[in-house]
């Protein structure tokens, strides 16, 4: 089969691999029909490359069509059609009968001390093949993959596998209260599909901050108020208290995670220990500070006192020091996570079946064949194109 894979830092290559198997006979193998390119593919492309191995495939926002299923699988059949949640969780352990599936017991990477396995993201995760190829390897095939119904585009549900419900928990994090204010950070796709959900659960006002001006224009056109960062610069922070009565907003929502702008050093560091090797790398990421956290900055200056920070956005490595004295003082409640997709999946199914109220159709501002991977993860991560969401279609 055709899958896009990781050859090194800023080199993809959609490449001829063995075609996945029935390992388990609780497994199912998909026929991918959609795929997603997410921003946290990007760290892969850019910063994560010690945790990663020549021919690793990638991608964790699939659904298809059922080719095969293992013998214990009492559920799926062939030809059912699925959406694969990014988490690999057994639906059944301690974790996941809490709702808490990015902590599967089962398939936690405690190597690495890391929670679920993820598709498709690096050894820190279980080095688990990726959704982007023709065909996917799905373990617990009877608690795993989310039966869809037929009918509707694959666009109507394909990001039940990610956007969804990491946009729905970062603002139920978030707790922004009825007819309250949140501000988003980064108008990427999850932060755009946060901006849509907050106010559906109905905050009052939302407000979203990002340096694009094209996603600044994509988030207007659905009622955000929009403040453009170039603009703003140093007083950013200060333009939107005065927005929110002088307080700053109830809820802040970091959707943006380790490619903030904004911190020099952060991504000299970055840079720097991508181009040390692997055994040496690694270790300097799971000791030493090297994320960016300009936007993490900016949340807890921007909220109100005794709000809510929400971080969706992924941070690798270990932080550089926070200011918890301000943390401390403000009274911050902050939440935080990979996103526990089946914990969310009876409250957003309904939006996807029973009309669009989040725009989902037409989310996607490219539509590509897999083989223009390579092109595409170079277009994403420079914000060329004006391209926010990508689906390939193996």
């Amino acid at each position: 089969m055709r899958a896009v894979t990781w050859q090194g830092r800023r080199k993809i290559e959609v490449a001829t691999v063995p075609d996945p198997q029935i390992v388990e006979p609780t497994d199912t193998v998909i026929k991918v029909t959609t795929t997603g390119l997410c921003g946290s593919d990007l760290h892969l492309y850019e910063v994560l490359g010690p945790f990663l191995d020549a021919g690793d495939i990638l991608g964790h926002e699939p659904m298809g069509v059922v080719a095969e299923v293992g013998p214990e699988a009492r559920d799926l059949k062939v030809g059912d059609r699925v959406v694969v949640p990014f988490n690999v969780s057994c639906g059944t352990c301690f974790m996941c009968e809490r709702g808490l599936h990015s902590q599967c017991e089962t398939t936690q990477v405690r190597e690495h001390g890391s929670g679920a396995s993820l598709f498709g993201y690096t050894k820190l995760y279980g080095q688990v093949p990726g959704g982007q190829a023709e065909y996917l390897r799905v373990p617990f095939a009877d608690t795993l993959p989310i039966r869809i119904p037929e009918g509707p585009p694959d666009e109507r549900f394909v990001y039940l596998s990610d956007v969804l419900p990491t946009a729905w928990q970062a603002v139920v994090y978030a707790d922004v209260p009825p007819g309250g204010s949140v501000a988003v950070l980064g108008l990427g796709p999850i932060g755009d599909m946060c901006t849509r959900v907050a106010a559906h659960r109905g905050a009052g006002r939302v407000i979203g901050i990002d340096l694009v001006p094209e996603r600044l224009a994509r988030a207007a056109g659905h009622d955000v108020q929009v403040f453009d960062l170039s603009a703003y610069g140093d007083q950013l922070v200060d333009a939107v208290r005065d927005a929110t009565g002088g307080r700053g907003p109830d809820s802040v929502i970091d959707a943006v995670g380790m490619e903030a702008h904004g911190s020099v050093g952060a991504r000299a560091a970055q840079t720097a220990t991508g181009l040390l090797p692997d055994a040496l790398a690694s270790a300097l990421m799971k000791k030493a500070g090297v994320d960016s956290l300009a936007a993490l900055k900016t949340a807890i200056d921007l909220v109100r006192r005794g709000g809510t920070i929400s971080l969706s956005g992924v941070y690798g490595g270990a932080a550089d020091p926070l200011p918890l004295l301000t943390m401390f003082d403000k009274q911050i409640q902050l939440r935080m996570g990979q996103a526990n997709v089946h914990r969310w999946v009876d409250e957003l199914l309904p939006l996807l079946t029973d009309g669009d109220p989040l725009g989902v159709e037409g989310f996607a501002t490219h539509h590509l064949p897999l083989d223009d991977a390579p092109q595409a993860y170079a277009d994403f991560q420079k914000k060329r194109d004006n391209m926010v969401k990508v689906l390939f279609h193996p």
